[in-house]
């Protein structure tokens, strides 16, 4: 299998553990061993107590896929398949859904596999890009005009990595009808869902629109446990399910134990990790609002949604000269656009972590002392 290098992993691979802050972080604050098992209620202590450290069933512990399909309005448990993190089952599902000769589209920028999973599977791709200058609004209709015969898959994400945008009701609505009428599936990355900064925006899960749809999520996004490597797919198309589940034994095969049990903890405490990660962004977002309003070299389209935003730099800073010289003088870390092939003058700010205010105080004091070198003062 050929496929492209994955770049923001490759960029994270280089920097993230070597800097003070990650100012880019797309999770927010990682929840504690200790904090997550004093959650956890006395069935999920009993069975942690008592595990054996052996294979575990292919699709997910039963407790666990009954747990998400209960976050769901009309999926079953047989209609979950838990994976390790968003990124197989991404991966996952895409290889069972394409083949040399098909098509997908797909929104842009976005997460790389999203894109280049499809492309390792032999499928030409079409990007669907969106535009900071129109507030990365999703226009269906670009998505249907791109729709060819050989179209297997649409590709959203919603919320949307890396510019905390939230498309519409009416969009989705759209999104679901086109999927249906041309038989495509409607592969959607949810895994900002739940973090919405208004809750009346929150989109349905396209798994319960519609049975040519498969929603993708995680427990790291919104409940800060990306190092369990929990994740899943659900969709109604059972066989498409069956077919995403026979790949993934040439992969993971199955999921460790230890972390199925701490993901149903997390489950089942929802409520307080997903009030916890607001809480967060509550304290944080303000903060980031009143720099950049103060900040004559950096403008955003500000997020509806998740942790993330994707702010445009003004003038001639380039992203990538700015990022690598924050870590040199502050060891604050900023992910530059072009680790999403993106060519425009964007970096990613993450706001969910609780470092934020003293992360912000370096880049200030960098901006304030540095930006002569650019040529901007």
């Amino acid at each position: 299998m050929e496929i492209a290098d994955f770049e923001l992993e490759r960029y994270f691979a280089r920097w993230e553990f070597d800097v003070a802050h990650l100012l880019c972080a797309s999770d927010p604050e990682p929840v504690a061993m200790r904090e997550l098992l004093a959650l956890a209620d006395d069935e999920v202590m009993a069975l942690w107590d008592g595990l054996h450290l052996g294979y575990t069933e292919a699709p997910g512990h039963p407790l666990l896929r009954a747990e998400i399909a209960g976050r769901y309005e009309h999926v079953t448990p047989d209609q979950v398949l838990v994976c390790s993190g968003a990124q197989e089952a991404i991966f996952l599902t895409l290889g069972a859904m394409l083949g040399p000769g098909d098509h997908a589209v797909v929104v842009w920028p976005a997460y790389q596999s999203l894109h280049e999973a499809a492309r390792a599977s032999g499928a030409e791709v079409t990007l669907i890009e969106l535009a900071h200058d129109e507030g990365w609004a999703l226009d269906p209709a670009r998505v249907r005009a791109a729709l060819r015969p050989t179209t297997r898959v649409v590709v959203v994400n919603a919320p949307h990595n890396p510019t905390g945008a939230l498309f519409g009701r009416d969009v989705q609505d759209e999104l679901v009808a086109l999927a249906e009428e041309a038989g495509v599936w409607l592969l959607s990355d949810e895994v900002y869902r739940l973090l919405e900064f208004d809750q009346a925006g929150r989109l349905p899960q396209a798994a319960d629109r519609s049975e040519r749809a498969v929603s993708v999520n995680v427990m790291t996004k919104a409940f800060g446990l990306g190092g369990l490597r929990i994740g899943w797919v659900a969709t109604r198309d059972e066989r498409l399910l069956g077919r995403i589940a026979a790949h993934k034994d040439y992969t993971t095969i199955c999921n460790s134990a230890p972390s199925e049990l701490l993901a149903l903890a997390g489950l089942r405490a929802s409520d307080t990790l997903l009030a916890r990660a607001r809480a967060i962004i509550d304290r944080n977002l303000p903060l980031l609002d009143e720099f950049i309003a103060a900040a004559d070299w950096i403008e955003w389209v500000r997020p509806r949604a998740g942790t993330i935003g994707f702010p445009r730099l003004r003038s001639d800073v380039p992203a990538e000269g700015l990022a690598e010289k924050l870590i040199a003088a502050e060891g604050v870390l900023l992910l530059p656009g072009s680790a999403f092939g993106h060519p425009g003058n964007h970096i990613r700010i993450g706001f969910g972590r609780r470092d934020l205010p003293e992360a912000l105080a370096r880049l200030s004091h960098f901006a304030d002392t540095r930006f002569g070198r650019f040529g901007t003062r």
